[in-house]
């Protein structure tokens, strides 16, 4: 069987498209379909043939909408002979707060407590949910199946996703910590535990997914019981344009000294903040090359990026009692040997130090099977740089739906 992955957001489709084997899922066809409902639109698909070989198709096409692209993901697919044994749609979710914790087949009574999620994740579940009643109306043949980045996460315990505000603010409104991410830290932990040789169940890791997204997790023994974002992707560790953690009378102070409405405050938050707000850039590749050349606003973006992922570090490895690994994720986890570097130094206190030689220059796209150890041989915690890969997992979760 095949599972069909796909990520929808309010303007486009990401896609994967694995092939069930014997040896694992075989990544078969990898797309995305963009600007959609724009005048100029593009699609793009790769299909990866058994023996290793690729071909590519792109086409610059408009897309009126989510159903074309949909369409035209499915024709590419059949021209490709990978639609005959299509047996499964992955979706992902965003936000299935605290009532979804595992893969979940899609029927109607489903989309509807979807949609009652959305005032928690509003820019992102709506584009999730068209993706899912396009994909069931022109494929109402396939199961459906909802993966949720909140899932991982419920296994926090009261004391970690409690907020110490009236109960009646839980119960009426949801206001509790529910985590984002967990695809990609469910993964990354899993692998980390097979990369030591040793059961997950016995594990205590510290999971760093570091991207322009960014958030933290402890997980021990295979669960989530603690994380960094919260009722939002807002709160937590310093992102690319998202604050991170914020005193919530600083959103009160703008709003009654600076004259603020409270969606420009959320704009300013979401939009305008973390690495952006404070150098004026949010891609860590351009602000490393400009603090290695002088720029003191780059480097404060830095060292405050730094200095929050390790306060989360130290709390998390208290939270934990013990831990066995830290492992880096996501784009600049996997790719910056530098901040890496910066999170690590003097961290001997927690039982970590880095090698230096097996750090510099690693890109865990390149390491065997994408993961790479760049600890010390004396390092008493192992530190690990895996390449993530939610779609994956997606795919893995839709078929233990299936199949249950």
């Amino acid at each position: 069987m095949q599972v069909l992955v796909l990520n929808s957001g309010s303007s486009s489709i990401k896609y994967r498209l694995f092939e069930d084997h014997v040896d694992g899922l075989l990544l078969r066809a990898r797309g995305l379909v963009e600007r959609i409902g724009e005048s100029t639109g593009r699609a793009e698909q790769v299909v990866i043939a058994h023996d290793g070989t690729t071909s590519e198709e792109v086409d610059d096409a408009p897309i009126p909408d989510h159903a074309a692209g949909f369409r035209w993901i499915v024709s590419r697919l059949e021209d490709a002979g990978l639609a005959d044994d299509l047996g499964a749609i992955g979706h992902r979710v965003v936000h299935g707060g605290s009532e979804f914790t595992a893969p979940t087949v899609i029927d109607e009574a489903v989309i509807a407590r979807i949609e009652d999620q959305v005032p928690l994740a509003p820019l992102h579940n709506p584009a999730n949910l068209t993706g899912i009643e396009v994909a069931r109306e022109l494929r109402p043949d396939l199961t459906n199946v909802a993966v949720f980045d909140t899932a991982f996460h419920g296994t926090l315990p009261p004391a970690a996703y409690r907020y110490a505000v009236p109960d009646r603010l839980l119960a009426e409104q949801g206001v509790r910590r529910y985590g984002f991410h967990g695809t990609s830290h469910a993964y990354v932990a899993r692998r980390a535990a097979a990369a030591l040789g040793r059961p997950e169940e016995e594990l205590k890791l510290v999971t760093l997914h570091l991207g322009n997204g960014a958030s933290a997790a402890a997980v021990d023994g295979g669960r989530s019981v603690e994380t960094s974002m919260g009722l939002s992707p807002l709160e937590g560790l310093v992102m690319g344009t998202r604050s991170g953690d914020l005193d919530p009378a600083v959103i009160f102070h703008l709003i009654r000294e600076a004259g603020m409405s409270p969606a420009e405050v959320e704009r300013v938050l979401n939009r305008e903040s973390g690495l952006l707000g404070l150098c004026g850039d949010n891609d860590l590749r351009t602000i490393e090359e400009r603090a290695a050349g002088g720029d003191e606003a780059a480097q404060l973006a830095l060292d405050v990026y730094v200095h929050r992922i390790r306060k989360y570090l130290g709390a998390y490895a208290a939270v934990l009692g013990r831990l066995d690994a830290v492992v880096f994720t996501a784009g600049v986890g996997e790719n910056s040997d530098t901040l890496r570097a910066a999170i690590c130094a003097d961290l001997e206190v927690l039982g970590v130090r880095l090698d230096a030689a097996r750090n510099d220059g690693l890109r865990a796209s390149k390491a065997p099977d994408g993961i790479a150890a760049v600890h010390a041989d004396d390092s008493e915690v192992a530190v690990l740089v895996v390449a993530t890969d939610e779609e994956r997992e997606i795919a893995e979760q839709t078929l233990l739906a299936v199949r249950s």
